[in-house]
């Protein structure tokens, strides 16, 4: 996005390092291959709630460049992005490799020269200004004049970053799964309910998120669980992701809602059995089965028979089911990491390096990061154009 942006103003000259032979690999991937784009989210205050690090000092780059100036900027080189019910953007034909062929087409048009295989491993910046640069696939060292670093969560770019005089936070993970200690609903794998309420302790925190949650072989997954691994990321990392989740399984009933429900099945549903009639609807029956499982009592049992310290253990399961978190789940190949350069050290109106003039910085090198959804890539496009249109001013 710098790239094409500096070199769309007119600079005669923009090069491109890539240190893999093919470019744009997180953009492939991402998605299950079908890369969201953005989320549709028009409002640039709202937008950076999204963010549990950078959320208040990215209200200025987004007043910019947010959603909706990516989704024309795409669409006026070529990519139709359609939105799904929950706000998120893909590529009208849901292919990543479209949102690929859009950025290297646009980067042809526009001049922009490619290297692949040239892994910089060294910059020094000069007494006259500007930048030499040297690494493998680089018969010999380079000079810019302007130099831009979007390498990720590459540690490469943190290297760089600080040996160039900036603070690094130390990155962790960030949007990932939870590993549970319940055997009964790990047995429930592919599982997957709206509006559960999750609620994480860890020493004096708690953070609480609500939304979809997709039970797997290990835990828990899917959008509510990623949000709250993304706020919670550096807590978990500093209780080595070992903590208590509650779990609210009522969708938005709660426990007097509950607790109704309980008395009333018990007087309607008298004569049939607990695993026959499961009290709300919402409930998959195997995780129903499971919940009576974990209560200790045979789904065989009538209703009115159905003892008032199961009933008790059943309104507990329900609406406050207590989870010991023993790990979190593998690291796919998208995975994020909360922590990188200082955003202090940025500024960002232009993405510029307030230590190093001339030194551009944005995407996951930065310390920001987003929950699941699109804005991830949306910070990545913003802070790409902000610093390409900050590089053809400054060259100009």
């Amino acid at each position: 996005m710098a790239a094409i942006t500096a070199a769309e103003q007119g600079l005669s000259r923009v090069l491109i390092l890539e240190g893999t032979p093919e470019p744009l690999q997180k953009v492939r991937i991402s998605g299950g291959g079908r890369c969201n784009v953005t989320h549709a989210c028009w409002d640039p205050r709202e937008l950076a709630t999204h963010y549990p690090r950078g959320s208040r000092p990215l209200r200025g780059p987004f007043s910019r460049f947010a959603c909706g100036d990516a989704i024309t900027w795409f669409d006026e080189r070529g990519l139709t992005l359609v939105e799904e019910p929950d706000g998120r953007m893909f590529p009208q034909h849901n292919r990543s490799e479209a949102v690929i062929q859009c950025l290297q087409n646009a980067a042809r048009a526009a001049g922009v020269q490619l290297r692949t295989r040239a892994m910089v491993q060294q910059v020094q910046s000069q007494l006259d200004g500007g930048f030499e640069l040297v690494g493998r696939g680089l018969e010999s060292p380079l000079r810019a004049r302007q130099l831009m670093l979007a390498t990720g969560g590459h540690p490469s770019g943190r290297r760089i970053a600080e040996a160039l005089g900036h603070r690094v936070v130390p990155p962790v993970p960030s949007l990932f799964s939870l590993s549970l200690q319940a055997k009964p609903l790990v047995a429930c794998s592919g599982i997957a309910m709206d509006d559960v309420s999750l609620d994480l302790k860890l020493g004096h925190q708690r953070f609480r998120q609500t939304g979809r949650v997709l039970i797997t072989h290990r835990g828990l997954s899917g959008p509510a669980t990623l949000r709250l691994s993304a706020f919670a990321a550096r807590a978990l990392h500093a209780s080595h992701y070992q903590g208590e989740l509650k779990v609210d399984w009522s969708a938005g009933l709660g426990r007097q809602g509950v607790e109704q429900r309980l008395q009333q099945w018990r007087q309607e549903q008298a004569r049939r059995t607990l695993a026959a009639a499961k009290p709300m609807e919402h409930l998959p029956r195997r995780l129903w089965q499971a919940f009576l499982l974990m209560a200790g009592v045979e789904g065989d049992r009538r209703w009115a028979d159905l003892p008032l310290k199961a009933e008790r253990q059943l309104l507990e399961i329900l609406c406050a089911q207590c989870l010991s978190i023993r790990g979190r789940g593998p690291f796919g190949e998208e995975f994020v990491t909360a922590g990188g350069v200082d955003l202090g050290e940025v500024n960002l109106a232009t993405m510029e390096s307030r230590r190093c003039p001339g030194l551009f910085l944005a995407g996951e090198l930065l310390d920001v990061d987003g929950v699941t959804g699109g804005f991830n890539f949306q910070a990545c496009w913003s802070g790409g154009w902000l610093a390409g249109q900050a590089i053809a001013a400054t060259l100009q």
